[in-house]
């Protein structure tokens, strides 16, 4: 199909509008330098501490995410749609809003923190695991879509199938559903990662900015900016290499509707 010209011409206006920070960035970043940029330790470890944070909370997505996006995919419960929102919140929900929430919930003196340490001795804010926990707020949405839009598309012809031939239902699950998911699990997985790797908001306001323990990739380039800019572009490449080798792979995976490369 010829698109009329004026849609094009904002189209383009529009892919310019995204792509001119990416190629201001690319322009101002020190390449004969970057070796050693990317060697400092200042660098290596808050990139290592994101890499475990995002990894823990990717795993964990998995295990929350993909029977919540069975749920509201095959089972019809009230209050349905509500639920899915809720789900979705955080994708919408300004990121220290997020951290703000989960302070209250599971902060020492929060609704749920106060008896996780009383109880268990469990204290999440300021510490590693909250950033894990910071990550899987906001990278959970991501996971559902994926996972939901998959069973969704899909129909559940052979899951019935063997429901009528006695088969027990974690049967089923475990021998058609979940095999037939993996791909949709796999791309959910890797958008929820590269959402946990550049989470900054939520991590800051309910973990804190403590070098070592809670401090990852954004917030080290975020103070980067004020004392070392070339280190805050170093930082800020590695995050955006990290996105675009999550994103040109699986976009065919998570975006529904769209009809593969010719």
């Amino acid at each position: 199909m010829r698109a009329p010209r004026p849609v094009l011409a904002t189209a383009t206006l529009g892919v310019g509008f995204i792509a001119l920070p990416v190629v201001g960035l690319l322009q101002r970043t020190p390449w004969s330098s970057l070796d050693d940029l990317l060697s400092r330790e200042s660098v290596i470890r808050p990139l290592l501490l994101s890499l475990l944070v995002s990894v823990i909370a990717a795993l964990v997505t998995v295990l929350l995410g993909t029977p919540l996006a069975w749920t509201l995919a095959r089972v019809d419960m009230p209050g349905r749609r509500i639920i899915r929102a809720l789900i979705l919140l955080p994708m919408v929900l300004p990121p220290v809003v997020g951290g703000t929430a989960l302070l209250f919930a599971l902060g020492r003196r929060g609704l749920v923190g106060q008896w996780l340490e009383r109880w268990f001795g469990l204290t999440l804010p300021f510490t590693t695991a909250g950033a894990v926990v910071a990550a899987v707020f906001v990278s959970l949405p991501f996971y559902v879509i994926a996972v939901e839009t998959a069973l969704e598309s899909s129909t559940d012809d052979l899951e019935q199938m063997a429901g009528t031939l006695g088969a027990e239902p974690m049967r089923v699950l475990r021998r058609i559903t979940l095999p037939r998911l993996l791909p949709a699990m796999g791309a959910g997985m890797a958008l929820a990662w590269a959402r946990a790797l550049g989470e900054f908001g939520a991590t800051i306001t309910f973990a804190g900015n403590l070098p070592g323990r809670t401090q990852t990739l954004p917030l080290a380039t975020f103070l980067a900016l004020e004392s070392d800019p070339e280190e805050a572009l170093a930082l800020s490449l590695v995050m955006l290499v990290v996105s675009l080798a999550v994103l040109i792979p699986m976009r065919d995976r998570w975006l529904p509707g769209r009809r593969p490369e010719q």
